[in-house]
């Protein structure tokens, strides 16, 4: 290791445990050397070792169990394009996907989150639906919905099978417009616990805004993923000036 010029041993130690990883040379589950086994294999410090491994983990290449050790995580991805929000079951198909909902909760909150200020929420109390959306039994969405309290119980109680836009729109919602703002930023508690991560893991994180064709309805909420379950594609049109992305 002393003979690496220009890169930090750190990121040295990275590079290999990566290469070792994609390699197959650490197996998918599989617990790493304890950092002073691979502190003496690499001849450095623990603290670079556990500085390398640390990097690791936001990347989704290495999760940390307390009082376990280090251990290689599994490596699927979903791809989904954003002209889809993914909102229904007829997106998810179309995206290859075999989706099931669980219902985690309903409670009636307010949103407070100042991310959601630019898709102009309501300030009072609202009706919050969340679930968790998994494919292939693996956890890849964490939602969180807003709607309108003045909603039909049995519209409401579809909620638990059904994706939200489904069962609205099986009881006759429009939807005309979906507003989308992505962005990436640390895992809340629920999602910490969804998909096992650590405080201050970082998720990629849609906020939406479902309008029909009701001016006062509108549907808002945030998706949370982690970036090694879940990536967008974004498709952009070259030929026009000031060209949008398409909704």
């Amino acid at each position: 290791m002393a003979g690496q010029i220009g890169t930090a041993l750190h990121e040295t130690v990275r590079q290999e445990i990566m290469r070792r990883v994609s390699a197959g040379e650490y197996d998918v589950g599989e617990a790493l050397p304890s950092a002073a086994t691979l502190a003496d294999e690499f001849g450095v410090s623990a603290i670079t070792i556990k500085r390398a491994l640390r990097d690791l983990q936001p990347a989704g290449i290495l999760r940390s169990v307390p009082g376990l050790g280090t251990f290689v995580r599994e490596q699927r991805r979903f791809i989904r394009d954003l002209d889809f929000s993914l909102t229904s079951h007829e997106d998810a198909l179309r995206l290859g996907l075999k989706p099931s909902i669980r219902l985690v909760s309903l409670t009636t909150e307010k949103i407070h989150d100042p991310a959601f200020d630019v898709l102009e929420p309501p300030n009072g109390l609202m009706l919050c639906v969340r679930k968790v959306i998994s494919t292939d039994n693996t956890p890849i969405m964490y939602d969180t919905s807003y709607l309108p309290r003045a909603l039909n119980d049995e519209v409401v109680d579809e909620f638990g099978e059904n994706f939200i836009s489904d069962a609205l729109r099986d009881h006759g919602t429009q939807f005309t417009k979906t507003k989308l703002l992505i962005d990436a930023a640390p895992a809340s508690e629920q999602a910490q616990q969804t998909f096992a991560i650590p405080n201050g893991y970082p998720t990629l994180r849609r906020l939406y805004r479902l309008s029909t064709t009701d001016k006062s309805f509108s549907v808002f909420g945030v998706a949370e993923s982690p970036f090694d379950r879940l990536a967008c594609v974004v498709e952009l049109d070259a030929g026009r000036k000031g060209s949008r992305q398409k909704k």
